[in-house]
Parts: structure tokens; C-alpha cells; sequence
């Protein structure tokens, strides 16, 4: 137990990692409004040495509040809600829980390709509709026989690459640098976006992929090309691919992140060339409960370390 250590909730995780974090920590809750925070940080702040977040901005204005600070541990794939600049320059360690989720994402990865190469969304309402009475319904892609591009072959991008080996598609990836990984490598997205039938965008958000899926990929994909997203909706730039599926510039679009969600633009909505998800990567009861663990024991492992 290290209940004198003081860790900052700054959002609700998931419960009940919120009870089991006080059984190792004191707690410290973060309010929603400026002015609790400002009388939070105030009282607490200089004691504060660890950080368990969700979906809240750590800034580079909290970090300085909280001189104390050692680590950050976030419920999350991805970090771009924390200013990592500020807190390399503090030493302070940031970690999240890619890992955890990657398989169950990865699921949803499939699923999505699996639903746009196949139509399968239409195919639903098809037979739902009644329509299957009056006609057959027009034939899909095989996905063992599409040339998937992943943008990411981190510990999701892997997950994925992994199930489509099973399924017989030719696999390349895109990203900052080669891995020892054996699959085609390109570091250039034009190139692998003229190489691939379909990209799956596995990557972190932030500045360096936002909007990186952009008009001039979409035209190198072709009008029979696919775009899978289960990253962050920044990368993708909406307006293009809006514009993409409207003109016929893609084939289709399976997503189950947005720019602003839960705001979906209805033309995305209703668009038959699309698959839509609520950003359910993650959300299943088994791994939920898997990032919490993963959260709490880097806090855990970090204080008994040191």
C-alpha cells in the first residue's frame, strides 16, 4: 500500500478502477469546472505525484502545477491529450494502455474491412428491408484478395496485420521507420496509397497525422479503394472523404472514429458507402477491465520502485 502517495483522478476511468485506485493511493478527484480545479490544484497540487486520466487535456499548464509530478498513466491507445513535451521536460513518465486493447481494436479493424470489402451493412438492410424478395443483392470483394496498406503497425497495427496473414491478403505498412516485422515497408503514404486496395489507419492522432489521409491519398486509391479508420478521426481530413465518396473517388469507408464525435456529419450518415461505428474499438467488458489493470499497476509498479 502507498497511501500516502497522492494521485490526481482527472476523469472517471472505468469502474471499478476509480475504488480499487484508493485502495493503493489517496485520491484526489479533479472537478469539471475551472474554478474547482484552480481550488483542487491549489490545495493538493504540490503533493500530486502521479496522474490517472481518460479523456481529460493534461496541459502543459497543469504539469506545471504539479511540481511533484512523476507519471502519467492514461486509459487510452493514444496520448495526445497530453502535452508530452512538457512532461519530457520534467522526466515525468507517460504511459497508456495500447497494448491492453490491441486485440479487441484489431477485431473491429476486420470487422470494418470486412464490412466495406462485403457490403455487409447494406446486405443487413437488405434482407431486413424485404428487398431480398424483389432481387439479389450486386456481389462484394474478397478481402484475401485485397492488398491492405497499414498506416501504424504498432501493437494494434500488428493485431491486425496477424488476422490478415490467417485470411490470405498481401500486407504492407506505413510509418516513421522499418520494422523487423515481414511485410513491405513504405515511408511514404502517396506510395503505399498507390500500392494498397485498402488502408487501415492504425496510427496515433495528433499534429504528425493530422489530416495525413487526405484528397491526393484518396485519388491514389482509386475508386475502388477502402479506407478503414479505428485511429483517431483527426486523421482522416472529413470533408475530403466526404467529397471522395460522393464523387466516386472511393469505393468505401469503415469508421468508428470521428473529427467531433459523437457529432457524425449526415453525410456520412447517409451514405450507403459507408460502415459506421460509435467508437466501440475497445469496448468490451474483458479489456475495459484489462486497461484498468494495466493503468493502476504502472502507477503501482512506478511508487513501489521508487
Amino acid at each position: 500500500m502507498q497511501k500516502n502517495i497522492k494521485i490526481l483522478l482527472a476523469s472517471d476511468i472505468f469502474d471499478p478502477a476509480d475504488r480499487v485506485l484508493s485502495d493503493y493511493f489517496t485520491v484526489v478527484d479533479l472537478p469539471e469546472d475551472a474554478a474547482g480545479i484552480d481550488v483542487v490544484l491549489r490545495e493538493h497540487g504540490a503533493e500530486i505525484k502521479g496522474i490517472a486520466v481518460r479523456r481529460r487535456k493534461i496541459d502543459a499548464d497543469m504539469i506545471q502545477r504539479l511540481p511533484a509530478l512523476e507519471i502519467i498513466s492514461s486509459f487510452s491507445a493514444g496520448l495526445e491529450r497530453v502535452d508530452l513535451v512538457a512532461a519530457a521536460a520534467r522526466d515525468i513518465i507517460v504511459c497508456n494502455t495500447s497494448k491492453a486493447l490491441a486485440e479487441d481494436v484489431a477485431d473491429m479493424a476486420l470487422f470494418l474491412l470486412m464490412a466495406t470489402a462485403r457490403n455487409l451493412v447494406n446486405a443487413h438492410n437488405f434482407v431486413r428491408d424485404g428487398r431480398w424478395l424483389d432481387g439479389k443483392f450486386p456481389l462484394g470483394r474478397s478481402v484475401g484478395s485485397l492488398k491492405v496498406g497499414i498506416v501504424g503497425l504498432g501493437h494494434i497495427g500488428l493485431c491486425l496485420a496477424r488476422r490478415l496473414d490467417g485470411i490470405g491478403s498481401e500486407i504492407a505498412y506505413f510509418g516513421p521507420r522499418k520494422k523487423s516485422e515481414p511485410y513491405l515497408y513504405f515511408s511514404d503514404i502517396h506510395k503505399i496509397s498507390d500500392w494498397a486496395d485498402a488502408l487501415v489507419l492504425c496510427c496515433p492522432g495528433g499534429a504528425a497525422t493530422h489530416h495525413l489521409i487526405d484528397q491526393s491519398v484518396m485519388q491514389r486509391l482509386g475508386p475502388e479503394g477502402l479506407v478503414v479508420n479505428i485511429a483517431r478521426g483527426s486523421v482522416i481530413d472529413g470533408q475530403a472523404l466526404i467529397a471522395a465518396l460522393k464523387n466516386g473517388t472511393l469505393a468505401g469507408a469503415g469508421l468508428d472514429v470521428f473529427e467531433n464525435e459523437p457529432k457524425v456529419p449526415e453525410e456520412l450518415r447517409g451514405s450507403d458507402r459507408v460502415a459506421l461505428m460509435p467508437h466501440l474499438g475497445s469496448a468490451t467488458k474483458e479489456t475495459r477491465k484489462a486497461m484498468s489493470d494495466t493503468m493502476i499497476k504502472a502507477l503501482v509498479e512506478h511508487f513501489h520502485a521508487s
